[in-house]
């Protein structure tokens, strides 16, 4: 069991004790603590909340919804919806912030509260700090009651995140009504189903869709990753499908199988849809540290200037923002398509690759075969409190001084087009290890060589 606070929001499992788990002790304390902070820091007492279909979400919605409220804050409550609808919303309610009620890939056990800011993106690490800070000191001042906050429901919002997509230039509907291709999509018992279904219909797609109860029971391991997707896979092949679609039970991040059942693989679907904007608009791109390095092999091909960014999406739209970039997000699957808004969204990512596949004419296994093969190898060592890793870093950035560093998020060393980029987690007592070179051998061996050097380094600090 467990619970995380960190500046991005609150996370843990359900059950246990106050403290030690996502209890409604936490749930309002952090509920609290972040509607003091945006009644102080934007004066403007509205919050749009949303929720995947986790078993807990409406229980803990009912919590948020009481907690803002009783601050003399009016709710907007989308219910079932989508992260990136959820952002979407709180601009265009005018919203002083937001509160995503979702966990993402994590299992069923777990739910969260991610919070929004006034544009509907993530809270920046300076604000999550303060937040952290009125949680620590629990002075909270509640409504009087001819104050209290209103509520209202509103479950409009997903066909108008729909329509906004479909009214972006690079979005052809018509072209994909054209082709109607057959597509599968995994819906994980959350609410890809009333989402993905409704968009990919209205672009004239034949859809069969699996695990559309939103029940939050999810089917499988809901972490969209190769090892949870065999059925998704056999489906496509089974019926003769152009795609398959799979998404978290939040849908921020997009997965595709291709029509021969193999994976697209999540560290290319940005790549794909990256490929596709910049056939059309040139401009910077910009994806982590621990990303594929094949946006920057078609970003180089389309001659336009991609960067590396920290680990996290908060810090992806920052380096976005300031590098002026029309395409951006995470290996993991996440598109950020500022054009629409700055967010992870799988669901302009789906529109944009259809619209790619119209006119490219050819199935999808085809275009994944233009990019080169990159396999990431991810591993990790487990910290011990008398590990000093700035001692780790300084010895590996003395010995590959030669190389191309990067030191922004722990560290990453190149190898020519291989790389290794080690980073403390902010949520477990381990580092992380993840190396890439087209060859999966060559991957694994450079991951082996630097914990190999780690434990040379540990040792020579222990003798000295």
């Amino acid at each position: 069991m467990a619970l995380i606070k960190s500046i991005s929001g609150i996370r843990g499992t359900i059950g246990g004790k106050a403290g030690d788990n996502l209890t409604p002790q936490d749930i309002v304390e952090c509920t609290a603590a972040f509607g003091q902070w945006v009644i102080e820091k934007t004066n403007n007492p509205k919050v749009v909340i949303g929720r995947d279909a986790r078993i807990s979400g409406e229980i803990v919605n009912n919590l948020v919804v009481s907690t803002l409220r009783s601050l003399g804050i009016d709710v907007v409550d989308l219910g079932l919806s989508t992260t990136p609808t959820v952002e979407i919303a709180v601009p265009l309610e005018s919203a002083g912030a937001g509160i995503i009620l979702t966990a993402s890939h994590n299992p069923k056990q777990w739910n969260a509260l991610k919070l929004l800011n006034h544009k509907g993106e993530f809270i920046s690490a300076a604000d999550g700090k303060e937040v952290l800070d009125k949680i620590a000191e629990g002075s909270i001042t509640y409504a009087d009651i001819d104050k209290l906050g209103s509520y209202t429901q509103d479950d409009t919002y997903v066909q108008k995140h729909i329509d906004q997509i479909f009214a972006l230039d690079l979005v052809n509907v018509d072209d994909v009504k054209a082709m109607a291709p057959k597509v599968v999509v995994d819906c994980i018992n959350s609410t890809g189903a009333i989402s993905i279904i409704p968009l990919l219909e209205q672009m004239g797609c034949e859809v069969i869709a699996l695990n559309t109860e939103m029940t939050g029971r999810f089917a499988h391991n809901p972490e969209p990753l190769p090892g949870n997707l065999s059925a998704l896979s056999e489906a496509v092949k089974s019926n003769n499908a152009k795609l398959g679609i799979a998404v978290d039970p939040d849908v921020d991040r997009l997965a595709l199988v291709s029509e021969d059942g193999e994976m697209f693989g999540e560290e290319y679907t940005l790549v794909v849809v990256a490929d596709y904007i910049l056939q059309h608009t040139p401009g910077a791109t910009v994806s982590n540290l621990s990303s594929t390095r094949a946006l920057r092999d078609v970003s180089e091909k389309h001659g336009v200037t991609y960067t590396a960014a920290a680990v996290g999406e908060v810090n992806v739209v920052t380096k976005m923002k300031e590098t002026n970039a029309i395409i951006g997000g995470e290996g993991n699957g996440g598109i950020i398509y500022p054009t629409l808004h700055y967010g992870r969204d799988a669901l302009v990512g789906i529109a944009l690759i259809l619209s790619y596949l119209a006119k490219f004419g050819k199935p999808i296994s085809f275009l994944r075969r233009s990019y080169t093969s990159y396999t990431i190898s991810k591993n990790k060592i487990q910290l011990t409190p008398e590990i000093d890793l700035d001692l780790v870093f300084d010895g590996l950035q003395k010995k590959y001084s030669q190389q191309p560093l990067n030191t922004i998020d722990g560290l990453k060393i190149e190898f020519d087009k291989d790389w290794v980029h080690l980073r403390k987690s902010n949520t477990e007592p381990i580092i992380r290890i993840y190396a890439e070179s087209t060859s999966e051998v060559t991957a694994n061996n450079l991951a082996d060589k630097i914990k190999h050097d780690i434990k040379e380094i540990l040792t020579n600090v222990t003798a000295g």
